[in-house]
């Protein structure tokens, strides 16, 4: 959205039409040059910060896939623990009432 500089009429009336039209036309000129260049700078930093996320992205990816397989490993541990240890009391309470 340009913005147009606008200049008070004493400046006018002091330079005159002309001139004070050729700086307000000047000063819109450096105006879209510094947005423009202020726009491409934006989407070059843009640009870095996404690449930047993306290899953050798969970096972590990585490495929940391997806190994954571990997490998996020691539950089926835990279970064949608990699973020997329930056989274990049913086998033990099976001998003490003598069944």
């Amino acid at each position: 959205m340009p913005v147009t500089a606008k200049l008070s009429r004493k400046f006018y009336e002091k330079l005159g039409d002309d001139l004070t039209n050729e700086l307000v036309e000047w000063f819109n000129q450096v105006d879209a040059a510094y947005r423009t260049e202020l726009r491409e700078l934006n989407d070059l930093n843009f640009g870095r910060f996404e690449a930047k996320l993306e290899a953050l992205e798969s970096r972590l990816e990585a490495r929940m896939a391997v806190f994954e397989a571990r997490i998996i490993k020691w539950m089926f541990l835990f279970w064949i623990g608990q699973a020997v240890t329930t056989v274990g009391l049913v086998f033990g309470v099976g001998r003490l009432t003598g069944r």
